[in-house]
């Protein structure tokens, strides 16, 4: 498969984003199993929530190809215990009809790039339904397989598992393994 990435732009989300986003996560709300939600935000919810974003410093990402919005991506604190301070959580959703050209690939990277500006050390990736392509997508990014919890998600009419993995933004790495 030949990747044309020329043509994508990498910047930061703004309010007037939210109604492509809030496009692109439905059509996963609808279609997928890589979010365990089952009723989509709306776009206001969405101009919220990069405006959140925005005020506490999280890198909140889009990828436009051709003055449109193709994808998304973002990261937050993984939990709100002040222990957690600095580890975050990804988020990342393409376009259903962008899936497969590299745009992942180039958005998470510039992610994990802005994550480490806005100073978190370790990146947690909770893959709902264990997606393979974004377990494939977020190992070729550096993230190793951290964990997995079995049936905790129904969606569908299917029992689905969450894959943990995890990127080391130090660069450190780790002595154990």
């Amino acid at each position: 498969m030949t990747t044309r990435l020329a043509d994508i732009a990498i910047r930061s989300a703004g309010e007037g984003d939210a109604q492509a986003i809030a496009a692109i996560y439905a059509w996963h709300v609808a279609n997928g199993t890589a979010t365990f939600d089952t009723v989509a935000p709306d776009a206001e919810a969405w101009a919220e929530k990069i405006a959140d974003f925005a005020g506490r410093g999280f890198p909140f990402l889009v990828a436009e190809r051709e003055g449109g919005v193709c994808a998304y991506a973002y990261a937050a604190r993984f939990r709100d215990r002040a222990a957690y301070a600095h580890t975050c959580e990804d988020s990342i959703y393409v376009a259903h009809d962008a899936r497969g050209g590299g745009v992942g690939s180039v958005l998470l990277k510039a992610l994990i790039e802005a994550a480490r500006g806005a100073g978190f050390e370790q990146m947690i990736a909770v893959i709902g339904g264990g997606e393979p392509a974004s377990v494939a997508l977020h190992g070729k990014c550096g993230f190793v397989h951290a964990g997995r919890m079995r049936n905790v998600g129904k969606k569908f009419g299917q029992l689905l598992d969450t894959v943990y993995m995890q990127c080391d933004l130090t660069g450190e790495g780790w002595d154990n393994e």
